[in-house]
């Protein structure tokens, strides 16, 4: 009987203790700010760390108020990855309660990549922190999370920089796959319009002229000016279709759609991956079902 006790004892202590913090001090735990960049993140993370988000798929990173489970997560954290440039608002409030043990690391304004300006909008002339939307960029990114996670844990450097590597490959087949894809559309009809100005990269990468109703989520969308400068746009150009994203409301770029007539197309994929049973899953799948649908929308030519 004493024996079964003390059995059941040891069994209990051991249970407490892989429960306490004490225990859990030697895990690896990273966290991004938003699912594209989470995703990038794990590509290089691998098996060997954690890695969590601060805002969910389907959510808007631009808009997002922190969570308890979030600030949490932000706690106990060895390092934090966010875009920059503006991109999160809300960091300010991260900054604000870290301390020396969180590593926040901005990809984008600590990636070797050629950055544009927002070209409308409130924040007009800022930089755009959209730099992913390029695979280029995303490549840029890449690169500074393979440093980031190779100096913060040196032991497993050779296997974060390997995998790196195979991302960049990646990388350049789905740079190579979305252009030829592109290439199918007129020239007539290389025009694509959208409600924020987060195709500025793509735009650029793929020799696409670019404009929006508004430059960031952030700011007011849809203002009477705003919405008046696209109409005229639109009424010029004579644009194939109009765009809107996964993040914000349709009826602004519907308004301007049934006012024009000219199609509406959408959702595309930008600040937020789809959930796990959607068409942008990952970063791979989210750019190229955006160039698939860009490509129908505009005319493209269709496979014989």
């Amino acid at each position: 009987m004493h024996k079964r006790v003390n059995r059941v004892s040891t069994l209990l202590l051991v249970i407490l203790l892989s429960a306490s913090p004490l225990a859990n001090a030697s895990s690896f735990k990273v966290i991004a700010s938003f699912s594209v960049l989470g995703d990038l993140v794990k590509r290089i993370a691998g098996e060997d760390i954690s890695v969590s988000t601060v805002v969910p798929a389907d959510a808007d990173v631009h808009n997002w108020e922190l969570t308890p489970p979030n600030v949490l997560a932000i706690e106990e954290a060895d390092i934090m990855f966010y875009n920059g440039f503006g991109l999160e608002p809300w960091l300010r409030h991260v900054k604000a309660m870290s301390d020396d043990s969180l590593t926040l690391t901005s990809v984008a304004e600590n990636a070797d990549f050629a950055p544009l300006p927002i070209t409308t909008g409130q924040y007009k002339g800022a930089t755009d922190p959209h730099m992913w939307m390029d695979p280029q960029g995303a490549a840029a990114y890449i690169e500074v999370i393979a440093h980031t996670l190779a100096e913060h844990y040196p032991d497993k450097a050779d296997a974060f920089h390997a995998r790196a590597e195979e991302a960049y490959l990646a990388l350049q087949t789905l740079d190579q796959t979305i252009e030829e894809r592109l290439d199918g559309v007129p020239n007539t009809n290389r025009s694509l319009f959208t409600s924020e100005g987060g195709f500025s990269y793509f735009a650029r990468a793929y020799n696409l002229e670019y404009s929006s109703i508004w430059g960031l989520n952030h700011e007011t969308q849809g203002n009477a000016l705003a919405m008046a400068t696209m109409s005229q746009r639109l009424a010029e150009k004579r644009v194939p279709a109009l765009f809107y994203e996964s993040t914000v409301s349709c009826i602004h770029a519907d308004s301007l759609a049934r006012e024009t007539g000219i199609s509406l197309a959408g959702p595309l994929y930008v600040d937020s991956l789809s959930p796990q049973d959607g068409p942008a899953f990952n970063y791979t799948t989210m750019l190229r079902y955006n160039a698939e649908l860009i490509h129908e929308a505009l005319g493209g030519a269709r496979p014989e």
